[in-house]
């Protein structure tokens, strides 16, 4: 697959997590997040509260910057442990009783990760990570003498965004699927139309080349008066340049045009012939076999000159073969469009 194609098939694209708007709002969560544990922390705890902060920021990071859909493995562990890393470290420094929820604000910037895990394909991984922080308060505020119900009680209200975040997921990412779906058929028929166009646009200036270059001499040979022999000349010329550009259309340039037209004027006998291992050659690989080719028939003087593209996989990409009487003279060019040793 290639990138186009993994970009336009991003859920991240659909719901603008790779846009500006997106990166502030992580940063708004980071920073947020970074002056309440900064404002809340106990005697002792200031590293404890860095530390749980630095984690559930690198995961609201990852939600917006780590590709695939849904989210890949590690990136889905990691976000599942966050939650509980989090709260455990605010919980091994948290007073007991504690002054505010604030101090509990892990609990808060779980949630928010685990209802965006759930936009991004992993929603039952994020149930398990919330389902693990509710027990971890549940468990703390026991361990502390507060009762089971009091740690429930203080982390179940956070359930109510992750439930409303699962129906989300479970609406929106279908319509992500068709709206795909969508965009790849409109891709499709955007390039059919697009080689449509292309073919009739060529169709177009071939008939137009065509119309410049024979109208006058059909006008010509359909009136009374004899032809002389320069417009003899140029009907043959003409006549052996169309030929050329079905026969040998990758060759069928100006300068190769214009230096087969010179040789045919005196007297030597073109050949252009191309079985299309040309066609996905480097630019600078043409550019090398169509001045050689032009070269070659700028200092042919009597004879037969016949250049060749052969087909794709041959060991040579093109020949120029020049006889005059028993003599012939056969040179090859690699894939690199240098000329290789000559035959003669």
């Amino acid at each position: 697959m290639t990138h186009h194609d993994t970009d336009i098939h991003d859920v991240r694209e659909l719901l603008g997590l790779r846009t500006i708007a997106a990166k502030i709002v992580v940063t708004a969560y980071t920073a947020t997040f970074a002056l309440v544990a900064w404002s809340t922390n106990p005697p002792g705890g200031r590293w404890f509260e860095f530390a749980a902060w630095i984690i559930v920021s690198i995961g609201a990071l990852g939600l917006i910057l780590v590709p695939g859909d849904p989210l890949p493995t590690p990136a889905t562990a990691y976000l599942t442990v966050s939650g509980p890393a989090a709260v455990n470290l605010i919980f091994a420094v948290a007073p007991v009783p504690i002054d505010g929820l604030l101090q509990l604000w892990p609990l808060a910037a779980s949630t928010a990760i685990y209802t965006y895990m759930c936009v991004r394909g992993r929603t039952v991984w994020a149930w398990i990570g919330m389902t693990t922080v509710l027990a971890s308060c549940i468990i703390w505020a026991e361990r502390t003498g507060q009762g089971a119900s009091y740690g429930l009680s203080m982390s179940a209200i956070n359930l109510a965004p992750l439930l409303m975040a699962t129906f989300f997921a479970w609406t929106i990412r279908p319509a992500a699927r068709e709206i795909f779906a969508l965009r790849r058929q409109a891709t499709v028929r955007a390039a059919a139309e697009a080689a449509d166009t292309a073919v009739l646009d060529e169709r177009d200036a071939q008939l137009t080349r065509l119309d410049d270059l024979a109208r006058p001499l059909l006008e010509r040979i359909t009136g009374a008066k004899p032809l002389t022999e320069q417009e003899r000349l140029d009907c043959q010329l003409l006549e052996a340049h169309l030929r050329d550009t079905l026969r040998a259309p990758t060759l069928a340039v100006p300068q190769i045009a214009a230096a087969a037209r010179a040789a045919r004027t005196r007297g030597v006998e073109v050949v252009l012939l191309d079985d299309h291992a040309l066609d996905t050659a480097p630019e600078e690989v043409r550019d090398r076999v169509i001045a050689a080719a032009t070269d070659g028939l700028a200092h042919t003087r009597a004879g037969t000159i016949t250049i060749r593209i052969l087909p794709p996989g041959r060991k040579v990409l093109a020949t120029l073969v020049h006889s005059t009487g028993d003599t012939i003279v056969r040179l090859e060019y690699g894939h690199d469009g240098h000329p290789l040793a000559p035959r003669i």
